[in-house]
């Protein structure tokens, strides 16, 4: 999942390749709902990941590595059920 803040925090999420977007997008709030996000995803927060986590959201900009569940897979392969929506 590579992020970015834009009047909050812009989310979209990749395949293994680093490269093909997949359809779904998410737009957060703030920045503790990033972090549940990526804890979610399966992020392993350890020490050095939640260091870099920190610097990421610092700078405005970054990448996690998400480790998803088959059914995590394949919600965020669908496109947004209403058109224009980012779920919050």
């Amino acid at each position: 999942m590579s992020f970015m803040y834009r009047d909050g925090w812009f989310c979209q999420f990749l395949e293994e390749d680093l490269r093909t977007p997949l359809p779904r997008k998410v737009k957060l709030r703030d920045t503790q709902r990033l972090r549940e996000l990526a804890a979610r995803g399966g992020c392993d927060l350890n020490l050095e990941a939640r260091q870099s986590l920190d610097h990421a959201i610092d700078i405005g900009r970054g990448g996690v590595w998400l480790e998803l569940a088959d059914e995590q897979y394949q919600k965020l392969k669908l496109e947004s059920r209403k058109a224009g929506r980012i779920p919050a």
